[in-house]
Parts: structure tokens; sequence; C-alpha cells
């Protein structure tokens, strides 16, 4: 039996703040992204209060020198995701062996493991509550797994702009929708936007009849890259952070920002290079998974086809 959902959408709000205007959403979600990119740099470098990066308790049993042996993450999920193109996960591995540079023991994300979601339906639960959203979602007579592992094809939108966006607990390449950049020569002039996209998924999984419990909403597309699982190569001899190494991280971000927006971004002559755009469902279509996927596990409950 469906469960009884009376959550209105959270992502039409800022849908109709903007008037659906792509340019108006690309503002809100650059604003987003840069405005929180400046708070972080100003806490982690304020060697007054800056206490070490904010380790992933769970990760660090699984991985890492803390690393237990049989520790299994608890926590289960239900997600809707979609995977980069090869080009964006190349860009993801430069990325990463870079900012390993400044930062020997920053864990990485699997490169085949990458992945920017689109909706979280369920995070955190047991196995068995996961189970039961699968089952009521694979037996739903309105909705199909198909149809919304499949959405992408007859709705095409594109992100662009990538950045890296971060905290002192993790690293991200994060987009934002496209406005008419690069002249895409679609009919719809990035009309549909990956925002609507998540609205749309939204309603869907809760057209088939389940409770979305998402941890948030806020405009940003980003694919999780890295996390601190341990303050080691961060800290003196007396282990009191060493702020000079931590301002080390935020130079090789900054600088690799520099080149994201040189190399990737639209240029003057109105291209984009490749990697510099995404069309959410290229190569490989959406997926719907569950299971312990933190950190990119867990298992395909239906992948769509990609274009």
């Amino acid at each position: 039996m469906s469960q009884d959902i009376k959550v209105d959408n959270p992502f039409q709000p800022l849908i109709t703040e903007t008037n659906n205007d792509p340019a108006q959403l690309q503002s809100r979600y650059e604003t987003h992204r840069n405005g929180r990119n400046a708070a972080q740099t100003a806490q982690i470098l304020d060697t007054d209060h800056f206490a070490g990066w904010k380790l992933d308790t769970v990760l660090m049993r699984m991985e890492g020198p803390h690393r237990e042996e049989g520790f299994v993450d608890p926590r289960n999920c239900l997600v809707f995701w979609a995977r980069p193109t090869a080009v964006i996960r190349e860009m993801i591995a430069m990325i990463q062996r870079e900012l390993q540079i400044v930062a020997p023991t920053l864990w990485t994300m699997p490169n085949d493991c990458l992945h920017m979601t689109i909706l979280e339906a369920a995070h955190s639960l047991t196995e068995e509550q996961i189970q039961n959203l699968v089952t009521i979602l694979e037996t739903s007579k309105t909705v199909s797994t198909s149809e919304i592992a499949n959405y992408a094809l007859a709705h095409r939108c594109r992100v662009v702009k990538p950045m890296i966006s971060f905290d002192a607990s993790a690293m991200a390449l994060s987009f934002v929708p496209a406005a008419g950049e690069g002249g895409s020569g679609d009919d719809t002039a990035d009309g549909y936007t990956y925002h609507d996209l998540r609205r749309d998924i939204f309603d869907l999984v809760r057209k088939a009849g389940v409770r979305v419990e998402s941890r948030y909403s806020v405009p940003s597309a980003h694919i999780t890259i890295a996390r601190f699982i341990t303050q080691n190569g961060f800290t003196t001899e007396d282990n009191q952070v060493d702020h000079s190494k931590v301002k080390l991280v935020i130079e090789k971000i900054n600088d690799l920002n520099r080149k994201l927006q040189e190399e990737y971004w639209p240029q003057a002559d109105g291209s984009i290079p490749a990697g510099g755009e995404w069309k959410l469902g290229q190569e490989r279509g959406l997926v719907i998974r569950r299971g312990r996927l933190w950190y990119g596990g867990g298992e395909d409950v239906q992948v769509g086809e990609g274009f």
C-alpha cells in the first residue's frame, strides 16, 4: 500500500521565484556555491578558531589509519543519481591528483563510484526499511522504475561551469544549470533545467507512493570527490593544527578553480570545451540505487538508457 504523502515539492519554489528563467536560476546556484566557498574559506583560514578538519567518522572506520576490520556502514539509502561522462571523470581524477599533492591523506572517491545526486528519497535507514521502499517503487501502478530512470531521455538538461566547492569535511566538483551558453542548438534553449529535473523526479517518486525524506534541496549540483578522514599531515609536533599546511590546501583549490574556469568554462568565441558541459543522462542513463552507498557502494535498482 502507498504511504500517505502530503509534502509539497521543495524544488518548485525556486523555479517560481526565478520566473522559470534559466539565467536567474543559474545565478541562484552561483550565489549559493560562491557564498559557501567564501564562508568556508574564512572559517578554515581563521587561525584563532579553526581546530582541524571535520573528519568523516564513519568512513574513517572503513578506510585509512583508523580502519576497523569488519566494520560495516549501518546507513542504507535510496537515491536517484546521474553518472558523469568519461571526460568529466578524467577531469575529476586530475583534480584529485592535484589535491593530494598538498593533502596526501585525503580520501578520494573511486572513479567508477562518482555520481551526482538528483534526489535522495531516504537515508540512514536499515536494509529492511529500504527494501520496503524499493518494493513500493517497483510495484507502483502509477509510475514505473524505468519511467523514472529514463526520464532524462525526453527531458534534456545541461549543467556547466565546473568548480570545486568545499568545506572543512569534504570537496566536490560543482556545476550550475546551463542558461544558453555555447549555442547548444537545443530547441528548448535550456528552458528545461537541472532544477526542473530535480523537481520532476521528486514528483515521480512521490507519485509512485514513496515518501521522500531528503536531507536538502539547496541549489547545488555537485559530485563529492574527496573527504577528510585523518588530521595526519596537518598537525605540528605538539599536535596542534599546522595552519600553514591548511592554507596550502585552500590555495591549491583556488589555483584549480582558476584552471577550471580558463579551460572548461564558456570561451570568448562562445564555445564550451569538452568537459565544460554535462547533459544529464549522457553516455549513462539515470540510476536508481539502494544500499550502503555514501561512498559509492550499494546496488542498482534500475539504470536508464544513455544517449
